[in-house]
């Protein structure tokens, strides 16, 4: 069971227990040149790339998360459920692991705080003590924890977006009982990363040094009032000259839901050797 290896005091781990067999090394960074918008049938480049700005507006929201990766006849579905406060910039999920291979061992979900530039996780297993948290500095990841954690930051996702181009309008839609337009295009990560707010600069930098492909894939839904209700990238990883790919979706609702995020002590912080 290994995943993105990283390091933690000296020690390395692999972040998101996932069983798909080193899933998440990532090849080298391919930078993409800038492009003209594409602004057929009716797209607004502009509505996506602030997308981020809308959401601190709109304050806070539940949330729902899936990544799924594939890479040759494996794929796997990780979950995640919880809240956002935009404002802040803190979120919590709790993030649930697909079953063993053989389906014989069931994960204990994973909860995890989520801050600019750092990801608490709580239940971490591989001899981490059941009432300890984990840390990581997510400037140091490879991807900048927009795969790592089992569940793209909302936010990160939404800040993502700035790098928006080749966007097109698919239609209108209905999402959840919320009309919402649908777009689809790509984003640069590298370009995200320069006009990102600082918060998320140098997790995002460091994705555009770690990713396999500067150039993502997205389809992104917006309500009337310009909020992202729907998210979808497509990220892509080279695996020992094998290819990954990882779809992370990301879920926005009940906007304005009180979401508390309380950072755990300095002394229930997990120091000790991380098991793989």
């Amino acid at each position: 069971m290994v995943v993105q290896q990283h390091r933690h005091r000296g020690g390395a781990f692999a972040v998101a227990a996932v069983v798909l067999g080193a899933v998440a090394s990532s090849g080298c960074s391919v930078g993409g040149g800038a492009a003209a918008d594409d602004l057929r049938g009716g797209g607004r480049v502009d509505d996506v790339r602030k997308a981020a700005d809308v959401l601190a507006g709109a304050g806070s929201s539940k949330a729902r998360t899936s990544m799924e990766m594939a890479t040759g006849g494996t794929r796997v579905i990780i979950r995640g459920e919880g809240g956002y406060d935009f404002k802040r910039r803190a979120g919590e999920l709790r993030v649930v692991l697909p079953k063993d291979p053989a389906g014989a061992d069931e994960h204990r979900p994973i909860t995890e705080l989520l801050t600019p530039g750092a990801l608490y996780m709580k239940n971490r297993g591989a001899g981490v003590p059941a009432d300890k948290w984990v840390r990581v500095d997510t400037t140091t990841l490879e991807d900048g924890n927009l795969v790592t954690g089992g569940a793209t930051d909302p936010l990160a996702a939404a800040e993502l977006l700035r790098g928006a181009r080749d966007v097109t309008y698919v239609g209108e839609e209905e999402l959840a009982g919320t009309k919402v337009r649908h777009y689809r295009g790509t984003t640069d990560i590298a370009q995200a990363a320069r006009v990102a707010e600082p918060h998320a600069r140098a997790s995002l930098a460091a994705a555009a040094k770690g990713f396999a492909k500067d150039i993502v894939p997205f389809d992104v839904y917006l309500d009337e009032q310009g909020r992202l209700r729907k998210v979808r990238h497509r990220f892509s990883f080279t695996n020992q000259g094998r290819p990954v790919a990882v779809a992370s979706t990301t879920l926005l609702y009940d906007f304005g839901t009180p979401v508390a995020v309380r950072l755990p002590d300095q002394r229930d912080i997990y120091a000790g050797k991380i098991r793989a």
